[in-house]
């Protein structure tokens, strides 16, 4: 990942709404939600959410998908994993140990089960 992409992935995750869309997002995952329904789960009028959204997009944090009239809205988890991996590259510096807390913290959400 290029700098300026995990400058622009932080930048549209330091502002509490989007912040909280984007966890809910990924808490809704593969599903994703339409817009209007990431709006009132956060109780944000939707002119301001879709903004908020359209930040989001624009940093490649979130996806989208049109279902007939909706617009579904999804956490871009390749981008989440890029952006993890950018921040903790450097983490070890020859030390692994210094990385195992992070590690274990992340090993706590265990792989979902594959639904039929």
């Amino acid at each position: 990942m290029e700098e300026s992409v995990a400058l622009a992935a932080l930048a549209a995750l330091a502002q509490p709404t989007r912040l909280a869309v984007f966890r809910l997002l990924v808490s809704r995952e593969p599903r994703g939600l339409p817009a209007g329904d990431v709006a009132s789960a956060l109780d944000v009028p939707q002119n301001t959410m879709s903004a908020h959204l359209a930040v989001l997009a624009r940093a490649g944090l979130v996806a989208t998908e049109r279902q007939g009239r909706s617009i579904i809205y999804r956490a871009h988890l390749d981008a989440l994993r890029a952006l993890m991996v950018f921040l903790a590259r450097d983490c070890c510096s020859a030390h692994p140990e210094l990385c195992t807390p992070l590690l274990a913290d992340l090993a706590c959400c265990p792989p979902a089960k594959a639904k039929p």
